[in-house]
């Protein structure tokens, strides 16, 4: 079980995630929903200790997250919405690198660690190109298969179909799917209210720092109107202050 209990995070004077409390089953999917500015990718950033947390705490699994345990464990995988891939390495080498230099993996191990996610997350044909070779849906891929090859507990993803199409995007909820079949829990922030047809997740709307709805996908599908704020988002109105 991840825990994220009472968390608040400021920027100056600026309260941007207000007491946010959420339980996420282990080998779940979870949606952090919202427009621009309202908290969630900060959550992520806190999960993965990009960010400091002002009041409240993380756990998993019974105990806190933190930078000690993140880096000896490496319990939290982040995917960016921006990928954060190597322009100068070729694709294989952007996930032996990180393997070898953070993990200290062997050269050997890291290249069959490599050579078994390319082939998973179909990028065999690409692994001695340079990263400006791919596409946006190949390098969203490879973002993944990067994040895995460090073997985390959690995966958080930011915005993770903002730049792909329909056919993409389905392709890649399919990835997220299984990735929760095989016991990873997901944690995703984003805009995108298709993703909440194509998984099976519990799904948090944000406003203003805080969470004003919670939901389970497949009822929001069955009786939208029983979850008014989630229906006014999905219809692309605006919040109601």
């Amino acid at each position: 079980m991840l825990q994220i209990k009472s968390v608040s995070k400021s920027f100056g004077d600026k309260k941007i995630v207000d007491n946010v409390s959420i339980d996420i089953p282990k080998g779940s999917i979870t949606i952090l929903l919202g427009e621009s500015g309202v908290g969630k990718s900060t959550i992520l950033r806190m999960l993965s200790n990009l960010e400091q947390v002002d009041a409240g705490q993380i756990w998993f699994e019974g105990k806190p997250i933190n930078h000690e345990t993140q880096q000896r464990e490496h319990l939290v995988g982040m995917v960016f919405q921006q990928f954060n891939l190597f322009n100068h390495k070729t694709v294989k080498q952007n996930i032996t690198f990180p393997l070898e230099k953070v993990l200290n993996v062997p050269k050997a191990e890291a290249d069959v660690i490599a050579t078994d996610l390319l082939k998973k997350f179909n990028l065999s044909d690409q692994a001695h190109k340079r990263v400006s070779a791919l596409s946006g849906g190949q390098k969203q891929r490879l973002a993944l298969a990067r994040t895995l090859a460090m073997k985390p507990k959690i995966i958080c993803m930011d915005e993770p179909t903002s730049a792909l199409d329909p056919l993409l995007t389905s392709y890649v909820a399919q990835i997220i799917q299984n990735l929760a079949d095989q016991k990873y829990t997901i944690v995703i922030a984003t805009h995108d209210t298709v993703l909440i047809d194509k998984l099976d997740c519990q799904v948090h709307l944000m406003q203003g720092g805080h969470i004003v709805e919670s939901a389970q996908s497949k009822n929001i599908t069955k009786n939208t109107d029983q979850f008014p704020k989630i229906k006014r988002f999905v219809a692309g109105h605006p919040p109601i202050l």
